[in-house]
C-alpha cells in the first residue's frame, strides 16, 4: 500500500517536502519519522517540525513527534548506561 506524506517544517522560513511512500508493513508514522529525518539530515540548518499530513488529510503530527521522542529517549539511555561519567 502506497499513501502520501506531506512535512512541514520551519527554517527561516515556512516550507514542505511531499512525497510518495511504499509502507512495506510498516506505520505511516514510521514512514514519516523516517522522511523526517532525511530532511533534517539534508539541512544545513535546523527546522522545526510544524505538520504532517498522510494522504492530503489525516494529521499524524503528534504520532510522530512520539516516536522522534521515544527513539531520542532510547539514544539518550543507552549514552547513560555505557558512558563511565
Amino acid at each position: 500500500m502506497n499513501v502520501n506524506i506531506q512535512i512541514h517544517y520551519i527554517t527561516s522560513s515556512k516550507a514542505y517536502q511531499k512525497g510518495d511512500f511504499h509502507l512495506r508493513g510498516r506505520k505511516p508514522e514510521q514512514v514519516a519519522l523516517e522522511f523526517w529525518k532525511q530532511i533534517k539530515k539534508d539541512m544545513s540548518y535546523n527546522a522545526e517540525l510544524e505538520k504532517v499530513i498522510v494522504d492530503g488529510n489525516i494529521d499524524i503530527t503528534q504520532l510522530v513527534k512520539e516516536l522522534e521522542g521515544k527513539e531520542r529517549k532510547k539514544i539518550d539511555n543507552f549514552v547513560d548506561d555505557y558512558l563511565p561519567f
